[in-house]
């Protein structure tokens, strides 16, 4: 099986059709149409349902494409470790709203820039749902809130703490974090997410009782609601600063409760040398600022 025609059928999948495909792998439509013919020849089947304009993957071309990916991905550092030590290839990113909003555009941008061969696609979902999508190998690693189990086939790399915050309107008074928070209506933040049930069971410890009036995924909407009165709310704080014009914050907890952030990856997963690069980077840009 030639990696030249795995390369091919991943392009095909990736964007769509065959004439995209050649000009992203630089060969002809007809070269790349004679690449799946000759996988089709060697597997013994059809790859693509033709009877479609542009052609589908058939559920035998879907299973292919998973396995290449895995292939290619495998070579690729195979090769990078034999040839030299400069980073190269694919990397598929899953990473939760609040991260890509706050802590990653310049880890990103920084590693991109440093790496120049290695191309990355970036994606965005709930922490659940990421880690199930690494697992699956769909995504090679995902930005997510630390998990409270450990999850089957996974590692867990931490480079971040965020401290939990309560934050309330300028104007209200109150001394303690369980004051503020019982003192208005609760916007929680979303209990689907991994962040929303450490912020829930924290309350639930403390006997902490919050009234709550809205259940939001975004934090830029909490603070805009928390902002124009409509209540309270707990969110974590990281290094990168948000605007804070109208709002007061007080820590969660004595001592503050925190969110821990890193990434999960797969066991033995062939890309683990883009990903401690990734992961140096991630380190370096989010570093608590000197108090």
């Amino acid at each position: 099986m030639d990696l030249r025609h795995l390369r091919s059928l991943l392009a095909i999948a990736e964007l769509g059709s065959f004439a995209a495909a050649a000009q992203a792998v630089g060969r002809t439509p007809s070269a790349v149409s004679l690449h799946i013919q000759a996988l089709e020849q060697e597997l013994g089947t059809a790859l693509f349902d033709r009877r479609h304009r542009p052609p589908l993957l058939t559920p035998a071309g879907r299973a292919l494409v998973a396995r290449a990916r895995q292939l290619v991905d495998l070579w690729d550092d195979i090769r990078a470790t034999i040839v030299g030590g400069e980073l190269a290839g694919n990397l598929e990113l899953g990473a939760v709203p609040t991260a890509l909003a706050s802590i990653l555009p310049r880890a990103l941008s920084d590693f991109l820039a440093a790496h120049p061969k290695v191309h990355m696609r970036v994606v965005s979902g709930l922490s659940a749902e990421l880690a199930a999508r690494v697992r699956r190998a769909e995504l090679d690693v995902a930005v997510v809130t630390e998990p409270q189990q450990p999850l089957e086939g996974l590692v867990w790399h931490e480079f971040l703490r965020e401290r939990l915050m309560v934050i309330a309107p300028a104007e209200l008074t109150g001394e303690s974090d369980r004051e503020l928070l019982e003192s208005r209506p609760f916007i929680q933040f979303s209990r689907r997410t991994w962040a929303g049930e450490l912020i829930d069971r924290h309350l639930r410890r403390r006997r902490i009782n919050v009234r709550i009036g809205m259940e939001i995924d975004s934090l830029e909407a909490i603070r805009a609601m928390v902002r124009h009165g409509l209540g309270v709310s707990v969110v974590p704080l990281g290094p990168v600063r948000p605007p804070c014009e109208g709002l007061r914050f007080l820590p969660l907890g004595r001592p503050p409760s925190e969110r821990p952030i890193g990434i999960v990856e797969r066991s033995g997963n062939p890309k683990t040398r883009l990903v401690q690069g990734l992961l140096v980077e991630l380190r370096r840009a989010n570093v608590p600022p000197a108090t």
